[in-house]
């Protein structure tokens, strides 16, 4: 029995990771139009970002969500053309992702991203900012609807359109900031039910929504060197952004326990049915919007 699930359940996750491990296309969802594949944040983190008439930068890191814990802009350091100036763009404004090459393909030209509104002057981007890109840029805004990105169901669907008029919520509050920076959050204490197991190494997103879907757990420290452990996001059950933690419903042990995050193994939908079995938490790959915490 390992934290409530019986042992043999462990044996067969390590049979499906080497499985996998040695044919990494073995069972890959074919549903038209999804890719159902599972991203690193920190790798896209130097990613060439190229509009439709060339590349114009880097991405240097990655805003998330705090309500629906899904990315909602890169964080773009642009080339010499640009002066070395910081833009964001959003996954809206994407064509084209070229994992293979670590390229990522925009709809838009070099002087329209010239033209796009002030760049950020620092780590604060609030939802005024956001608004005058969507205008700019033509995107729907993603807080518009109730979905994960307003009225479209994931960035790749989402056609260049007219930005409807702002709703009564942003007119009251064009101050307000839900974004958070990976950057930052990397590095967040890890808080189990009886004390500090680690710290946020990464996360991990759906490629076809840009969603957050599991946070690696580092258990070493700088004296210690430890595993990286692979938990569904649903495990977090509280956050303290004035902390810097992220609380789990586990205990250390269960952590220190837990399935090994391997880079060379994809994540795909198959592989994160079984860790969300392992975990014993029921498997879902819908986003639910949450309360941000303190």
């Amino acid at each position: 029995m390992l934290f409530g699930v019986p042992t043999t359940n462990y044996v067969r996750f390590q049979l499906v990771v080497w499985f996998f491990h040695i044919n990494p296309i073995a069972g890959e969802n074919k549903k038209k139009g999804r890719s159902d594949m599972m991203r690193s944040v920190e790798e896209i983190i130097g990613y060439e970002l190229n509009a439709t008439d060339g590349e114009f930068g880097k991405c240097k890191d990655l805003l998330f969500d705090d309500r629906w814990w899904t990315i909602r802009h890169m964080v773009a350091s642009t080339g010499p053309w640009l002066i070395g100036r910081l833009v964001l763009v959003s996954p809206l404004m994407i064509q084209q992702p070229d994992w293979e090459s670590r390229n990522i393909y925009l709809n838009v030209s070099r002087e329209t991203i010239e033209n796009c509104p002030s760049p950020m002057e620092d780590e604060t981007v609030s939802q005024e900012h956001e608004n005058k890109m969507a205008l700019y840029y033509g995107y729907p805004n993603y807080w518009a609807d109730e979905g994960i990105w307003g009225p479209v169901p994931n960035p790749a669907v989402a056609e260049l359109m007219e930005t409807e008029k702002e709703s009564e919520d942003e007119k009251e509050n064009p101050d307000q900031n839900h974004l958070r920076s990976f950057n930052e959050v990397k590095g967040y204490k890890i808080e189990a039910q009886d004390g500090t197991c680690g710290s946020v190494h990464d996360f991990i997103l759906d490629d076809d929504t840009w969603a957050l879907r599991h946070v690696i757990v580092d258990t070493g420290n700088l004296v210690n060197p430890g595993k990286k452990i692979i938990l569904p996001l649903d495990c977090v059950n509280r956050v303290s952004w004035s902390d810097r933690t992220l609380g789990v419903t586990l205990e250390k042990k269960d952590i220190h326990d837990g399935p090994e995050f391997r880079p060379d193994i994809p994540v795909n939908v198959e592989l994160e049915e079984r860790l969300y079995d392992f975990y014993g938490r029921p498997y879902r790959r819908d986003v639910r919007r949450t309360e941000p915490a303190n």
